[in-house]
Order: C-alpha cells, then structure tokens, then sequence
C-alpha cells in the first residue's frame, strides 16, 4: 500500500515541477504515515530542491524537540532525507493564531499541486475532529482535539497519558485541504477500519469528516487488508490490488 502511494506521489511531483518547474505538496504525519514517506524518500528522480513543503497541523504549546512534534516528526523523516530547502513547519508553541495567519498567507499563495493526507480513528481530516468545519475559508485555524484523538496519539505511544496530550492543535481547514489539485490518502491498520467503513460508505458529513474526500475530482485513497476489512462488498470490488516492489 505505502510503496504504490509513494509511487503516485513521486509520479505527481515530477509531473509538477515538469510543468512548472516547481512543485508545491502538503505532508501528513502520524504513524500511519511512517512507511509512505519512508517510500516516497527514496523514490528516484525526485528533484527535491524544487518542492515547497506544508504541513497539515501540529499541536499548540509542544516544544519542536518533543517526540510527538510533527515539526520534528518532518524534519527526520522528509527534510533531512530529501535536502528540501523550501518548507514552511507550524511553530504553535507560543502564538498559535499568529502562526496559522502567516504559514496561511504563504500556503494560499499560489495553489498545492499535491496534498498527502490520512484519517484517524474517529475519521478526522488533519486535526479536523468530528463535528469538522466544513465551511471556514481560513487556511489554517486552531482546533479542539477531542478525547478520540488524544487516545489515539496515546495508543500509537507518542505521549504516556491523555493528560500529556496537548488540547488543542493548529489543522490546515477541510475546504483548504480540497483546494490542493491532488490528494493522495494513505490509511493502513485494522483500528482505521470503522473509521474507512464510515467515511466511504456513509453520508458525507460533518461527523465523519474524511468523508469530504469523495467530492473532491482528484483523491486516491490507499488502503490495506486490514483498513479496508468492514467495507460492503460492493465497495471492495472497486479495491485494487497492487503487488508491484
């Protein structure tokens, strides 16, 4: 699963800086993230100095040399691989809302050709919890993480209790995330199962917030078995299999 969505997304950003000399990408981070961008560093004829780099939330008041900074989290597993020089890291450690307002201004300053995203167990989009916002046109705003999302980040070993799960979160906005041209969603493990089986066979809403991805013209979503297991049958005839290296 993350060596064909790394190969689609190698394939997208050689097309855009073929187009345009540049490419423009949101990263995920998170667990489920671990073996795509691990894939993705080492995928050839990536011009890595032409890409500028986003990223979808990190948590407000979490110094970047804590284990669960996503800044951290980018710089190890992306920047440092890959020689990126042009990236913008969401430093929400003291003025949250002063962060979101600049890294939006630099975001929305010319369109996203990809954005790599994924969902968490209670279906979120970035840290767009349930019940997301749908209809803000801020890039970037700060969020409530609910207590589903913190356990989540307690159960995948990033903090020891839910109480050391920082509050709150500064998340790129739904509606910002579907303005990138491509998006590519990389969702593997068994405990995302209910949350793919809601978000794919339910109603598109608010309370299943990655559930927004199918109105967007250009998502692919990467499942595994185990993601993928409580979908209908109906649903997994569309699944494809990829065997390739």
């Amino acid at each position: 699963m993350s060596r064909a969505a790394a190969r689609r997304a190698a394939q997208s950003i050689r097309a855009a800086i073929a187009a345009r000399g540049a490419a423009r990408i949101v990263a995920a981070t998170g667990a489920s993230q671990f073996d795509f961008l691990e894939a993705l560093t080492r995928a050839p004829g990536v011009d890595w100095p032409r890409v500028e780099m986003f990223h979808l939330d990190e948590y407000v008041g979490l110094p970047a040399a804590h284990p669960a900074s996503f800044r951290r989290y980018l710089r190890e597993r992306l920047i440092d691989k890959t020689g990126i020089t042009r990236y913008h890291l969401l430093d929400a450690e003291r003025d949250a809302d002063a962060t979101a307002a600049r890294v939006g201004g630099e975001l929305t300053r010319a369109p996203i050709d990809v954005a790599f995203v994924g969902i968490g167990e209670n279906g979120h989009l970035a840290f767009n919890d349930p019940p997301a916002d749908f209809d803000t046109d801020r890039p970037y705003l700060v969020v409530a993480l609910d207590e589903a999302c913190r356990r989540q980040q307690v159960g995948e070993g990033w903090f020891a209790t839910i109480a050391d799960v920082p509050s709150s979160a500064v998340s790129m906005s739904v509606r910002q995330i579907l303005r990138a041209g491509e998006i590519i969603c990389v969702v593997p493990d068994a405990r995302k199962a209910d949350a793919v089986r809601a978000c794919f066979e339910g109603p598109v809403t608010p309370a299943a917030p990655a559930s927004i991805l199918r109105t967007h013209a250009n998502t692919t979503v990467y499942l595994d078995r185990e993601s993928a297991r409580l979908l209908a049958p109906a649903t997994r005839g569309d699944l494809i299999e990829d065997d390739q290296p």
